[in-house]
């Protein structure tokens, strides 16, 4: 079975460009949380802590949320990532970002319960692009299980939720090794991560 590694980032976002991303000042204060939490944890930041191995074969030990893990090799066409989880009961929103250690968001993917949006961006050099937000339907049910593939194509991140396709999301940010970092945070438990 193969595992990825978990790491922990060691710097805030600049809270500016995150405030720039359509105004939120409480994805500032979430995200600035979300980076105390995994300090506080005193996670690892060599890659030597398996993700999601248990002792039971059957058994899958849940990922903590808010949770950031290291992508082996960065990103590259072929590549996929699987989130497997749980929606929480009553959920507000979440968060699945791919970015390049510390530095540039390849792919911010905010989930909002209340107006049923994913919102797509990506951060540049501490600037946010141009928002994407439309979506063919919304996936996520509360207190339903799903799954995320994230497949990296040549022009284009093409995400898929329970196997139907839900989203483009053209590169911005190259190269695409680079893109070696996953942060998950918010309403959800997550069940198996690959």
């Amino acid at each position: 079975m193969r595992t990825e590694r978990i790491s922990v980032l060691d710097s805030e976002p600049n809270p500016s460009a995150r405030a720039s991303r359509g105004g939120s000042a409480w994805k500032m204060a979430e995200l600035s949380a979300v980076r105390q939490e995994l300090r506080n944890r005193n996670l690892s930041s060599s890659f030597g802590e398996p993700l999601c191995t248990s002792p039971q074969k059957d058994e899958q030990q849940k990922l903590a949320v808010p949770f950031c893990g290291g992508i082996r090799g960065g990103m590259r066409p072929g590549k996929k990532i699987t989130i497997m989880g749980v929606v929480n009961a009553d959920p507000d929103s979440f968060d699945i970002s791919l970015t390049c250690g510390c530095g540039d968001v390849a792919l911010d993917m905010c989930v909002q319960f209340e107006d049923r949006e994913i919102l797509r961006n990506a951060c540049i050099s501490d600037s946010w692009g141009e928002e994407e937000r439309s979506i063919p339907y919304f996936p996520f049910i509360a207190e339903q299980p799903f799954r995320v593939e994230i497949h990296c194509e040549h022009p284009r991140f093409r995400v898929l939720v329970d196997g139907h396709q839900l989203i483009d999301f053209y590169h911005r940010v190259m190269p695409l090794a680079a893109i070696d970092t996953i942060q998950i945070s918010g309403s959800l438990t997550i069940t198996k991560l690959n």
